[in-house]
């Protein structure tokens, strides 16, 4: 990787660090706007103030828009919930062969 790439990489990751900064972008990945109480709900224990500077970061990275109905993800948003989708299957699998280690 180029380092160039490895900035970019280290950009993303940043952002995505933040605390809740994954379970707003998770809570929206269905598509259906959701208003800030809503979504709040959804992202679970975090406070107004966290969640209103996590949707102001997404927004900047051009995740996240609001709408007439509530915050959605953008086509970015989207294309990134895709690739996490990865993530995803192979967490159920890494955690599944973890359980069995244990056992």
């Amino acid at each position: 990787m180029s380092s160039k790439e490895n900035a970019a990489v280290s950009q993303l990751l940043s952002l995505l660090e933040s605390r809740y900064a994954m379970r707003v972008l998770w809570a929206l990945k269905d598509g259906h706007p959701q208003t800030f109480r809503l979504l709040q709900d959804s992202v679970g224990g975090i406070t107004p103030n966290t969640l209103n500077t996590r949707i102001k970061e997404l927004r900047q990275a051009g995740f996240l828009n609001h709408g007439s109905d509530g915050y959605v993800v953008t086509s970015s948003g989207s294309d990134l919930l895709k690739r996490m989708a990865d993530v995803s299957a192979f967490a159920t699998k890494w955690v599944s062969n973890q359980a069995k280690k244990k056992a």
